[in-house]
């Protein structure tokens, strides 16, 4: 079991236009590699545990084509 800290973070009312706010593109960046697996994009999943398998998946794929793409670099 995970042991989460959620920390909400709200805009203030006084705020014009565009801010960006303290740790939500960290999520917004998670989500944005996450909707590149097709599987993901819409919720076809009947159970959690299947849903959180496909989540594991995906970002294993983006952690393995990281990992190669900097030794390749490296090589080359």
């Amino acid at each position: 079991m995970l042991a989460l800290v959620l920390a909400i973070v709200k805009r203030s009312d006084d705020m014009r236009g565009f801010v960006v706010l303290p740790k939500r593109w960290i999520v917004e960046r998670l989500f944005a590699h996450l909707m590149q697996s097709r599987r993901l994009v819409r919720d076809f999943e009947r159970r959690t545990t299947s849903a959180e398998a496909m989540i594991y998946w995906s970002m294993t794929l983006l952690m393995s084509r990281r990992l190669t793409a900097k030794r390749r670099h490296r090589q080359g």
